[in-house]
């Protein structure tokens, strides 16, 4: 039953809802997957334009076909140490919903892309509480695959609303 479902994930989303297709990639050794509906491609390294008076995790733009876009660096976003790019860091160029629910288009920068995974909703457990002081409600869920733990981001609660708007402006 669902109301089950509902009790035993203490009120939160209940697992059935987070089944799907996910993105998964390589940030300092771990592994992440984002929801494959918000990636709208992904490309290599490539010339970022440094934008003034932003914070660290800010790479600054790039031109995206003509459009230009806002990447973040999400090592220093999750306060992991820089890495210097390699030919397997990739830019994930992502939707994010804002405030407004209008979507803003995104890069960010990873380690590496591993593969798109079919999670299914039985393999997905509910974030682990870490206290007060710890906020985890970027975190959609862990999944327990092939013998290891992805931790499934949900990238719309990665930036708050006003690093969204520091992006908006530095595009």
């Amino acid at each position: 039953m669902k109301v089950e479902s509902k009790e035993t994930t203490g009120g939160t989303m209940s697992s059935s809802s987070r089944e799907g297709k996910y993105l998964t990639f390589e940030l300092g050794g771990e592994e992440y997957g984002l929801e494959i509906l918000k990636v709208k491609e992904i490309i290599g390294i490539m010339n970022i334009t440094s934008v003034p008076q932003t914070p660290d995790y800010v790479k600054g733009v790039i031109n995206l076909r003509g459009k230009v876009l806002p990447v973040i660096d999400l090592r220093l976003k999750f306060s992991m140490e820089p890495l210097e790019y390699s030919e397997r860091t990739c830019i994930i160029m992502v939707d994010i919903a804002g405030i407004t629910g209008k979507k803003v288009m995104v890069g960010i920068v990873v380690d590496s892309v591993s593969e798109v995974l079919n999670i299914k909703d039985d393999e997905i457990e509910d974030t682990p509480s870490f206290g007060n002081r710890l906020s985890t409600e970027y975190i959609m869920g862990m999944a327990k695959v092939k013998g290891g733990v992805k931790i499934l981001l949900d990238i719309d609660q990665v930036l708050n609303a006003e690093e969204l708007n520091i992006l908006n402006k530095a595009a």
